[in-house]
């Protein structure tokens, strides 16, 4: 999807050029960088868009308290996550270290167990309990999402937008595998009205 090519950059803040098309959250991660084909567009340019990303992707549900340390480690993750998709998607070797910074980020993922007692006074209740750096946290479901996606057989359904003026990641739920453009609204559009166009220009 096209960002307006007048658009003033650098960003002061990316939320309004954040977008949702990518089935997973680790992929709408990585579509944070928008325009890799050109302009390399970071949309998480504060500390503030990164709490507000988790949020919006539906990863925590109160705005973490982000500063800069962990903006700059949440690029890294989402690069290292670019790197191993692109890797896998052009089946050449994928970095290792991108798969560390990836893997390091797991046991960020759990969270401790609690055994509280209810309310109404009845039997303990093991239950998960609240993450210590909910900003981590966050993090770390995406770099989970990220390892079930790449490391196994949920590779095979990773795509990029066949658009070429579109960087666009996404999973493929379609039931045939064969979906081909980040959105059929957008850019699937813009490519069926120019092979119209086409026909009619000969």
């Amino acid at each position: 999807m096209d960002l307006p090519d007048d658009l003033s950059l650098p960003l002061d803040r990316g939320a309004p050029w954040w977008y949702w098309l990518a089935g997973r959250p680790a992929l709408d991660f990585v579509n944070t960088r928008r325009e890799r084909w050109w302009r390399n567009v970071e949309t998480l340019v504060t500390p503030d868009d990164l709490a507000e990303w988790v949020v919006q992707a539906g990863l925590l549900t109160e705005l973490p308290p982000v500063d800069r340390e962990l903006l700059l480690s949440a690029l890294d993750l989402r690069e290292a996550v670019s790197l191993t998709t692109d890797a896998l998607l052009a089946r050449t070797a994928v970095d290792d270290d991108a798969l560390h910074i990836i893997e390091a980020w797991l046991p960020g993922a759990h969270l401790p167990d609690r055994l509280r007692v209810p309310r109404d006074g009845s039997q303990p209740v093991l239950s998960p309990g609240f993450p210590a750096h909910p900003g981590r946290y966050a993090l770390g479901l995406i770099a989970r999402d990220a390892a079930e996606m790449l490391g196994t057989e949920q590779r095979a359904r990773v795509r990029i937008c066949a658009s070429d003026t579109c960087s666009a990641r996404f999973y493929d739920r379609s039931r045939n595998g064969q979906r081909r453009w980040c959105s059929m609204q957008g850019c699937g559009n813009v490519a069926k009205a120019r092979r119209h166009r086409a026909r009619h220009a000969k």
